[in-house]
């Protein structure tokens, strides 16, 4: 264990169901999790969490291990032994390196718009992020983060669709504290450098990687190389899917996720 409070979460579903994990994309928060957690809620033991940064964990941890390390203390004080783990995006990344450094605590892992590493090309798009996302600790307008996240992350007609919510977010997170910023932006620096390329044939657990053909984010040939790495992956490509999958299609998500489980 370490001696930080273990990361705020939220657990729903079925008691006796089996476990289910479900890890944040690097902005989300476990609310985006709804329409796919009530899915699942019937027969699963669902379980959400906040990553150190996020809005419901304070912090701020700028080592993809650390997040790692925060993710196990919160099975062990569950006391979860064995779990079914969805991420996307950087909760991908994180559920691929816990599935292949700590393969005993994994039932399967679904790999939902995720990447194997990240490019030059990745990281200079995280770059221009994080310098909006510290702007925005120091009193900048925040929402400048959503103008450079929104258009790689959703489809223009999802956005066109949510034009009245998205001004309303807009503003909200330009209200947020400064604290979630520089939590934002310490996730987003844990992402430097990263290639998990030696990790991903460790990985044992039966492994579902769920691409979308239209992330421009994490391209579709990030998730073919994850497949091909990962002894006992299956890739399926939903054809119009964007990089915020869980949220614009939280509905195929959840039948993708229901008849994985059921097949292990």
């Amino acid at each position: 264990m370490t001696d930080k409070p273990v990361l705020t979460n939220r657990v729903t579903g079925a008691e006796s169901g089996p476990p289910v994990l479900l890890l944040n994309g690097g902005m989300m928060s476990v609310a985006a999790w709804e329409p796919i957690a009530q899915r699942l809620e019937p027969d699963y033991h669902v379980v959400r969490c906040d990553f150190r940064g996020q809005a419901l964990t304070p912090g701020e941890e700028p080592r993809l291990d650390g997040h790692v390390a925060d993710v196990i203390d919160l099975l062990d004080s569950l006391g979860l032994d064995r779990v079914h783990a969805a991420g996307t995006s950087f909760g991908g990344i994180v559920g691929l390196l816990l599935a292949a450094r700590h393969p005993e605590r994994f039932l399967s892992l679904a790999a939902i718009t995720t990447t194997e590493r990240i490019t030059p090309e990745m990281w200079q798009g995280t770059i221009r992020l994080r310098e909006a996302v510290l702007a925005g600790a120091s009193g900048g307008d925040g929402g400048v983060v959503l103008d450079l996240l929104l258009p790689g992350t959703y489809t223009a007609e999802y956005l066109e669709a949510q034009r009245a919510a998205l001004v309303f977010h807009r503003r909200w997170v330009a209200s947020l504290p400064a604290a979630w910023f520089r939590g934002t932006a310490a996730i987003l620096s844990s992402l430097e450098a990263l290639d998990l390329t030696s990790d991903l044939p460790q990985i044992a657990c039966p492994t579902l990687v769920l691409a979308g053909a239209a992330d421009v984010t994490f391209p579709l040939d990030h998730s073919r190389a994850l497949a091909a790495a990962i002894p006992k992956a299956r890739l399926e490509i939903v054809p119009d899917g964007p990089h915020g999958l869980v949220v614009e299609q939280a509905g195929r998500v959840a039948d993708f996720l229901l008849s994985f489980f059921q097949s292990i």
